[in-house]
């Protein structure tokens, strides 16, 4: 990159000539060549260089021999290209092992220790603690080889035994204590809602009783200037949560019934729709022997050239329109029935959610089906997709929030085929079937609402 940017510089004028000990080039085309021969060989010289590097590093790691310079406590041995203990310093690090193993040092007051033996930093003072880690934790006394991040066994002498490094990290570890972390304050319900006056989110703080007891409230941040709605407890924003979602709850006979006829809805047009792939393959075989059939008429000289690209044309279409029906048909057979079945799954979790304590599951659900949170005047609103908004108007008639399911009671053929027709469907397009037009979802799950009075929940 280098050099192609020093022979653009010389296009442009930039560089008038180049003067080196050994060459010397003038910005003439036969120069230029000759520069570019220079780079060429310096480039080589270099990759061939680390490869040979390379080469004896792991020549090294085979004889088992230390890689570069000697550590603290041993000393480079030229005549064998390894290392050795060094006389006096490998006496010194041993004897910083023995004496931390007593449990009686911390890393300043050995750093304190090996300075009064002649240890000392370039500054001439005590060794820092991150420098006496690292020579309690140093595995080259042990006598191994480090390279990359891994060690390997090497054949130079150790300087400590096994036993006494060992017994070094146990003291590392039982005094290693880790970095205390601010504890963060639970609220569930943070970053979920926003003020419906000024468009702030809703924060949430600490507030202590006159009995000592501490609440959780939730406030508008005021981000955005000055804001008039006041603070809501967490019970109570809670209590309006799992209040909405509990009109959007249906029973769990209910629920388990309606996924049995989904599957067997997703079985019936399975089988169904076996037939009609096979027909769409067929079709698209037929225009590809078709297709064969053409060319070889063609180049046998049957029929005349315009004659032949208009049947191709044609045959090309028909095989395009073909491929795409099969595709669409394969895609779209499947797309109604996951958005029902989870929407079923969202009606039985609601129910689920609406009797429970765990309000992150809550925030996640309401994350997940609602839309546009806000809260205004102590009260928390969210948007619900159009079949949720189907049920809330249904639940709204019955007498209890989650009744069971009459035995004897089942809808009618033509209430429980806004599914069968194999079409694609998505949650948007349950509000316009007409099962959900009619009270049949009311009369299985409200086996009195003839003889009493409806109440509504509001």
């Amino acid at each position: 990159m280098d050099g192609g940017r020093i022979i653009y510089a010389v296009d442009q004028k930039k560089i008038v000539s180049l003067r080196f000990s050994t060459f010397w080039f003038e910005p003439t085309p036969q120069g230029l060549f000759m520069l570019q021969v220079a780079f060429g060989q310096s480039k080589y010289y270099s990759d061939n260089l680390a490869e040979n590097i390379k080469r004896g590093i792991r020549q090294k790691l085979r004889r088992k021999e230390w890689i570069g310079l000697a550590p603290f406590g041993y000393q480079n041995n030229p005549l064998t290209r390894n290392i050795e203990p060094h006389p006096t310093e490998a006496r010194i690090v041993k004897l910083a092992f023995e004496e931390y193993a007593k449990g009686a040092h911390s890393f300043v007051s050995l750093a304190q220790f090996l300075a009064d033996l002649g240890v000392v930093s370039k500054n001439q003072t005590p060794l820092a603690k991150v420098s006496i880690k690292r020579l309690l934790t140093h595995k080259a006394y042990l006598g191994f080889v480090r390279h990359k991040g891994k060690w390997f066994d090497g054949n130079f002498e150790p300087i400590i035994s096994p036993a006494l490094f060992e017994a070094v990290q146990k003291i590392l570890r039982a005094k290693e204590r880790p970095r205390k972390r601010k504890a963060r304050h639970d609220f569930p319900f943070t970053g979920l809602f926003r003020c419906a006056e000024c468009g702030s989110m809703i924060n949430a703080q600490w507030a202590t009783g006159k009995s000592g007891h501490r609440y959780r409230y939730y406030r508008c941040s005021k981000k955005r200037g000055r804001c008039s709605q006041p603070y809501i407890q967490e019970t109570e924003l809670a209590r309006q949560i799992k209040s909405r979602l509990q009109t959007i709850s249906l029973c769990d006979e209910m629920t388990d019934w309606m996924l049995a006829k989904v599957d067997e809805w997703q079985k019936e047009e399975s089988s169904s729709s076996q037939s009609e792939v096979q027909n769409l393959s067929e079709s698209i075989k037929t225009a590809e022997a078709k297709m064969e059939k053409l060319v070889s008429t063609y180049l046998d000289g049957d029929i005349p050239k315009a004659t032949y690209l208009k049947k191709k044309d044609e045959i090309l279409l028909a095989s395009a329109v073909l491929e795409q029906k099969k595709k669409d048909f394969e895609s779209g057979r499947k797309n109604w029935v996951e958005p029902l079945r989870e929407w079923i799954l969202d009606t039985k979790q609601a129910d689920f959610l609406a009797k429970s304590g765990d309000f992150h599951q809550i925030k996640s659900f309401v994350q997940k089906i609602g839309t546009n949170p806000l809260v205004r005047d102590k009260s928390a609103h969210f948007a619900l997709p159009i079949p949720s908004q189907f049920v809330a108007k249904r639940r709204a008639l019955l007498l209890t929030p989650a009744p069971s399911a009459r035995a004897s009671s089942h809808l009618s053929d033509s209430e429980v085929s806004f599914c069968g027709g194999g079409e694609i469907r998505t949650r948007e397009a349950l509000s316009d079937l007409e099962v959900f037009k009619t009270s049949a979802l009311d009369q299985l799950c409200d086996p009195s609402q003839e003889n009493s009075q409806r109440t509504t929940y509001n």
